[in-house]
């Protein structure tokens, strides 16, 4: 507060109150913050928060510029009540809120709620009361979407489930319920409890996405909707009738369930499946007579089947090609494919499916074990619509067949992470690529040579992850950043992590040439040292503002001091939301020194535990 207090002064000092800024209609002014809207909302809220105290012109047009907001994303921000109650007061009437609740309470949060509120998504949000949870459907009777996201520590599952069910039966209007269970453990299925809301859904249910669940369970709670026993059909229920969209993460996916949701759900148009197995093998495990019966939703555009190795590693191993080929007979509509796990699926079936959903936009394959170039040889040859293409661990993909994906000029998110064969004869394909923003080469074979292949993109290419790549070197990022091309100017997320070659100069370059970095990962890079963090500490945009860096994971970066820890303090870093520094020094500092950093930024969480940027999993242990 100090800081914006000298902030006002200084200004009023040298424009006084006869400046152009004060003389600005005041119309102009709210036009130009309304462009804002454009932008990310962390965008939106920092830019506000920064040209506020410029002129009381501003501060005034900035007031009346969130009162005007109907939507608000704070998502971004992990924000303690007493900040949250000084930003909340300049809100009007919400109808869209999204929150990161971790370090917020009831009463933070209620004053916001009422009949205006149409959206509500609470994410981290353990420490809310289930009494709170109860009194969201009487205080906003007119909610249509509904997230909620607890951590694995729910106490009195019998209470919550009591109180979810009250809560349900009372959102008349809900079109859109989702519930997530954050936890890391084998007793994941302990919650259960959860899908027996499912009971008390309204009418008007579309969307509804549960994690974790067991299969059982939810095949006992769909089946109820829509049948009188295993064989007999009925009328279908006001849930078959509505529900058209189904994300679950399940213990297990099995032919029973892919059955009852095929029968019970005729409306189906998207259909989200994860799993997470404990044992090897199941005899009802998903097989080709499953994928079949997926292939009678005719309304079916989006479809995703992925095998998690959480627990175990193992895969879909009655699934053959012969699935995929009925599949892609039955559902020509698809847009969207997610495949993951499928062991036993080469590459006629991955082909059947790319050559018959002509309106597919979106692919995804995971651990493909039996994919190679093969599947997409002949892509140049037909005109695609692919926007996303993303080959996770399919470790026979090359080159060749990345050149043939780079003809689809309409392509944005590229991801190979783990493709390791994967080399430099690509990057000139994909340096043309006019539309790519998302480039992800995790592990692959590209060198330094590439890296100045790439840099001369013209592309607005946003993200660039380039983790694992052992042939990448100070030199290469160098090359990357420092060409002809656009990368330097308009990238904002650039991931170093587990490389080697990685040092102190690559730093120097990234905070010299990068105007609009925001995250920025360099874990386990064993020859960074306390020069980076300074130099990044240091570091302002080209614009002028100080807040060039909000992410930062220096995770097992063992060559830094307790020096750094420094950095952290203010004015230093003065963007920084987060954090991570397990398994290094700056850990050592202990709970003290945290919460020495945390007292002057309540915005920044500070993570010690290893997690990646953002702690979208392990928040929930985290006490800074």
């Amino acid at each position: 507060m100090a800081q914006k207090r000298s902030c006002s002064a200084t200004v009023s000092a040298s424009v006084g109150g006869d400046s152009l800024l004060e003389r600005l209609p005041e119309t102009l002014l709210n036009e130009i913050l309304i462009k804002l809207s454009e932008e990310s909302p962390e965008t939106i809220l920092l830019t506000l928060c920064s040209v506020a105290c410029v002129s009381r012109s501003l501060h005034s047009a900035v007031n009346k510029t969130l009162s005007s907001f109907s939507s608000i994303d704070l998502s971004a921000f992990s924000l303690d009540a007493e900040t949250f109650d000084g930003i909340k007061r300049r809100f009007g009437v919400i109808k869209n809120l999204t929150l990161d609740c971790f370090r917020l309470n009831d009463a933070s949060i209620a004053s916001l709620l009422g009949p205006h509120v149409e959206e509500l998504n609470l994410l981290k949000c353990s420490a809310l009361s289930y009494e709170f949870l109860k009194s969201i459907a009487f205080t906003c009777p007119n909610l249509r979407v509904l997230t909620l996201e607890f951590s694995a520590f729910l106490h009195k599952p019998g209470l919550f489930n009591l109180q979810f069910r009250e809560t349900l039966r009372n959102c008349r209007y809900l079109e859109s319920l989702g519930i997530k269970v954050r936890a890391g453990d084998n007793n994941d299925y302990h919650y259960d409890h959860i899908l027996c809301g499912i009971y008390m859904l309204p009418q008007s249910i579309k969307f509804l996405k549960v994690e974790p669940a067991s299969a059982l369970n939810a095949n006992v709670c769909f089946r109820t909707h829509a049948y009188t026993n295993t064989d007999v059909p009925i009328s279908l229920t006001n849930l078959g009738r509505t529900l058209s969209r189904i994300s679950l993460v399940l213990d297990i996916i099995t032919n029973e369930f892919l059955c009852t949701i095929v029968n019970g759900l005729p409306l189906l148009t998207e259909l989200d499946l994860k799993d997470r197995p404990t044992s090897e093998f199941s005899p009802d495990d998903l097989s080709d007579v499953g994928v079949q019966l997926i292939a009678g939703c005719k309304h079916l555009t989006c479809l995703s089947l992925i095998r998690s190795r959480q627990h175990i590693v193992t895969s879909f191993k009655s699934t053959t090609d012969m699935g995929m080929f009925l599949l892609a007979e039955g559902c020509k509509k698809l847009e969207s494919v997610r495949l993951g796990g499928f062991s036993k699926v080469s590459d006629a079936g991955y082909t059947s499916i790319l050559n018959s959903c002509l309106a597919l936009k979106y692919l995804e394959i995971r651990n493909g074990v039996l994919l190679t170039d093969l599947t997409f040889q002949d892509v140049s040859k037909v005109p695609r619509s692919l926007t996303e293409v993303k080959l996770i661990s399919c470790s026979f993909i090359t080159s060749e067949a990345v050149c043939e994906l780079a003809t689809c000029s309409s392509l944005q998110v590229l991801d190979l992470l783990g493709c390791r064969s994967v080399s430099d004869p690509c990057l000139r394909n994909i340096s043309c690529l006019k539309y790519l923003t998302h480039l992800n080469f995790g592990g692959a074979d590209i060198t330094d040579a590439g890296m100045a292949v790439l840099g001369k993109s013209s592309a607005q290419i946003s993200y660039i992850s380039l983790r694992g790549c052992k042939r990448v070197t100070d030199k290469g990022i160098a090359l990357l950043l420092g060409s002809e091309g656009k990368i330097s100017k308009v990238l904002s997320s650039l991931d170093l992590g587990h490389m080697p070659g990685i040092s102190d100069d690559a730093i120097t370059t990234i905070a010299s040439v990068c105007v609009g970095l925001t995250e920025l990962c360099i874990r386990s890079c064993f020859h960074v040292t306390d020069a980076s963090v300074k130099v990044l500490a240091l570091k302002k945009r080209s614009d002028g503002d100080s807040k060039f860096l909000r992410r930062l994971d220096i995770y097992n970066c063992i060559a830094l001091s307790t020096e750094s820890f420094e950095y952290l303090k203010k004015p230093l870093f003065c963007g920084l939301q987060w954090i991570g520094i397990g398994r290094t020094r700056l850990s050592r500092v202990g709970d003290g020194g945290l919460a020495e950093i945390y007292s002057e930024r309540r915005w920044l969480t500070i993570c010690s535990d290893g997690c990646e940027l953002g702690c979208h999993d392990g928040w929930q242990f985290h006490k800074f």
